[in-house]
């Protein structure tokens, strides 16, 4: 049996810090391996890229979620006790509760609603100097998880709760007093939601059976018991959280269609390209960089032996621009996904494998289809001037945006 790879020096949290989207595939790559040894934050962990090593994490024998997330992230963009940190029969069980609320039917009144409301704002833009489409994306994805899942979000609180959302997502990976204000940001985005799942059960809010502050308020777990508060809380933000954050796959599309102005004109003509368009962004610019599990119990892959108790990073954005599996990987093409067969491991922007078995986003199709809802929107609906202005990703941020975070100016609806 093989040593697997090991990278230079004793830890690499620095390294991996600084570059959080190449490290892990840049050291592959200068091993000549989908797999190197280290330590990240002191801990030995195997860090792997690729479609098939991507296989092997989001297989159940030999890797388990519960315990690998680094503290830090748990208290800030994932919360404690949710369902990324479950395992087993205990995570497909609460899978089913996220999966129940994604009926296409549901996701299309979501895409409507955003549609609606994406006119209403357009009325302000037209007025404004110019239009900062991050900020108002996240409000307007702020305001709408709010009202597709149930949670009353009175208009005094729209800023606030938009902020906490945000610094839940943007913030995770921060250090320093950025880190600290996520952390504020869970604490008190969980007491709000804590008070709406017991104001759901004690009947003094009424909301919709279909709704997500309804199933997981009423959702049993595997004994029969009700979820406690604090961890309905965080299911519940467990919702609102990612399509509030999709807010970033926006900023990046406006981005790829400022720098591929062709791809406007595509659009106008065949609202059949807008999938392959949002798919390709989603592929092409970086979100999260890596996911984390543990090895439960000793086992072999490719001849090399994961030890019981060891972390394991899979490379996400690495995997998404592997050479292996996509052509010319660093070139913005979305007519790759016309005709593309689905592969549940080289494509996991949002996770691989399945959405009801594995640790797959289940929001997935709400990203994709809020994206084709504001895309459109651009395209179609409005008229507008990108000023100069800086549009280089920031890549130490995570996830990465234009600097800007994309400015339009003399916005004018069309008639």
């Amino acid at each position: 049996m093989s040593s697997i790879p090991s990278s230079k020096g004793f830890d690499s949290t620095l390294s991996l810090l600084s570059n959080p989207y190449g490290f892990i595939a840049e050291t592959c790559h200068a091993l000549h391996t989908d797999l190197f040894e280290t330590r990240i934050l002191f801990q030995k962990t195997i860090c792997m890229t690729g479609a098939a090593a991507a296989e092997v994490f989001y297989s159940e024998d030999g890797l388990v979620r519960a315990g690998s997330m680094p503290k830090r992230i748990q208290k800030t963009l994932l919360g404690e006790k949710g369902i990324q940190g479950l395992d087993g029969e205990a995570h497909r069980h609460r899978k089913q509760m996220f999966m129940s609320l994604m009926a296409s039917e549901r996701i299309e009144a979501l895409e409507n609603t955003t549609r609606d409301l994406l006119d209403r704002y357009a009325r302000d833009w037209e007025a404004a100097d110019e239009v900062v489409l991050y900020d108002q994306a996240r409000e307007i994805l702020t305001r709408i998880a709010c009202d597709w899942s149930g949670v009353p979000l009175p208009e005094a609180e729209v800023e606030t709760r938009t902020a906490q959302m945000t610094a839940l997502f943007q913030d995770a990976g921060a250090v320093g007093w950025k880190h600290w204000g996520a952390r504020l940001a869970r604490h008190r985005a969980e007491r709000w939601a804590a008070g709406i799942i017991e104001r759901v059960r004690d009947g003094s809010l009424q909301t919709r059976q279909e709704s997500a502050a309804h199933v997981v308020a009423t959702w049993r777990d595997l004994n029969g018991e009700l979820l406690t508060s604090k961890v309905a809380a965080v299911e519940l933000l467990n919702v609102v959280r990612p399509i509030v954050a999709v807010s970033a796959f926006i900023a990046q599309a406006a981005h790829a269609l400022h720098r591929h102005p062709e791809w406007r004109q595509k659009l106008k003509d065949d609202e059949g390209q807008f999938e392959p368009f949002v798919q390709e962004v989603r592929r092409f610019y970086p979100f999260f960089p890596a996911v984390a599990a543990r090895v439960k119990r000793d086992f072999e892959w490719r001849g090399y032996r994961f030890p019981e108790g060891y972390r394991v990073l899979l490379d996400l954005y690495g995997t998404n621009t592997d050479a292996r599996s996509w052509d010319a990987p660093q070139e913005f093409r979305p007519e790759r996904f016309q005709d593309r067969e689905d592969n549940p491991y080289d494509f996991i922007p949002q996770g691989g494998g399945d959405h009801h078995k594995n640790h797959r986003c289940p929001g997935e199709w709400i990203a994709i289809s809020q994206m084709k809802a504001f895309c459109s929107f651009l395209v179609n609906a409005i008229d507008f001037e990108v000023p100069d202005q800086v549009l280089d990703l920031e890549t130490g941020e995570l996830p990465p945006m234009p600097k800007s975070r994309f400015i339009m100016r003399n916005v004018r609806r069309r008639q």
